[in-house]
């Protein structure tokens, strides 16, 4: 499977009042193998940055000037990603963005051109319900090294990003064994054992180990008052 780890670095907050967007990095993944074949884009957005959004990207205007409109890469970004499960982080934020750049040039919306979109941020909070579950708290929770992410940047939070996609989904592989006989269980394959061919082993407790186990009854029946209910079963 072809899947494509995506983010985005923007002007500000909201698309829909005119803010930008400024960097793209995309990172592939085949067989949750590690390709190489990565994209990234620096953008010229035709107007500054918020204070708030610098901060967070340091990509300042002069640094910017020079580079490419999106609408010269967009056709270079959407065979990039055609036909691949495209994997982000809070991918509400970053489509809303993309679509509004596609928008602007005529092309069609960013899910039509992928198989799928699968949001990380949902994933965490049903694995993680109650927490932090922004990029920074997920590597640190799943023992992914971010100690070079002084400041945000496309490229870098995608290579974050597959890390913790493939720790989130670590031994998933594992439940496909491809032995004995499977069943679908809400369309997933489960195995099935035939345990009546096994000959379990049953041991014994010993005199001393049966001793100990009627020292500890004993110990819990009178921690209770003499209300332990297997003497009332017996």
């Amino acid at each position: 499977m072809r899947q494509i780890f995506l983010d985005t670095e923007t002007t500000g907050l909201y698309a829909d009042q005119g803010d930008r967007v400024i960097e793209i990095g995309c990172v592939e993944l085949f067989n949750r193998k590690l390709t190489g074949n990565n994209l990234h884009f620096y953008l010229n957005p035709g107007r500054d940055s918020h204070e708030e959004a610098l901060r967070i990207h340091g990509l300042t205007t002069e640094f910017l000037r020079d580079k490419p409109k999106f609408e010269a890469v967009a056709d270079e970004l959407l065979a990039y990603i055609q036909d691949a499960e495209v994997i982000i982080h809070n991918a509400s934020f970053d489509i809303g963005f993309l679509n509004a750049e596609l928008k602007l040039i005529g092309k069609p919306l960013f899910k039509e051109h992928v198989t799928s979109v699968v949001d990380t941020l949902v994933m965490a909070k049903e694995m993680f319900p109650g927490k932090r579950n922004n990029l920074d708290s997920l590597c640190d929770r799943l023992g992914v090294d971010n100690s070079g992410r002084t400041l945000h940047g496309a490229l870098l939070d995608a290579e974050l990003l597959a890390d913790v996609y493939i720790n989130m989904t670590r031994g998933q592989d594992a439940l496909l064994m491809d032995v004995g006989e499977q069943q679908e269980q809400g369309g997933i394959p489960v195995e099935r054992v035939d345990l009546s061919t096994i000959d379990l082993i049953v041991l014994s407790a010993n005199q001393q180990e049966l001793a100990a186990h009627a020292e500890a009854m004993q110990q819990i029946d009178k921690a209770s008052g003499g209300k332990a209910f297997w003497k009332e079963a017996a």
